[in-house]
């Protein structure tokens, strides 16, 4: 079944989301969380590090280094686990239950390729 629909925004709303496409140069272990993973994260004119909540979803979290996906890159600097994430990976299937995936672009794109 379906998750239900949010309610309707104005596109003004949605423009205010800045996700771009950003490379995963390193994947490395946050000592201190069981479920947070440190994503270092290429976006063309800057890396950031961006923490994702990936080490229980996969067998080896590492095996998404080198990949391209998208992150939202403008929400404000928040401590998870004593660090700083720089960001949010842009993942699907993590709210519906199943087994998260990379949202990743079609064909390769300049890092730092805003969607919209």
């Amino acid at each position: 079944m379906s998750a239900p629909i949010k309610p309707t925004i104005e596109y003004d709303d949605f423009a205010k989301l800045d996700v771009r496409v950003g490379r995963i140069v390193a994947v490395t272990e946050v000592e201190t969380s069981n479920k947070l993973m440190r994503l270092r994260v290429d976006f063309g004119d800057h890396e950031r590090t961006i923490l994702a909540g990936i080490k229980q979803e996969r067998e080896d979290p590492g095996e998404i280094e080198g990949r391209q996906a998208l992150f939202v890159v403008n929400l404000a600097p928040r401590k998870m686990a004593g660090e700083l994430s720089e960001g949010m990976l842009f993942d699907l299937g993590y709210e519906d239950g199943i087994t998260p995936c990379l949202s990743v672009p079609e064909t390769e794109v300049p890092n730092g390729t805003r969607a919209g």
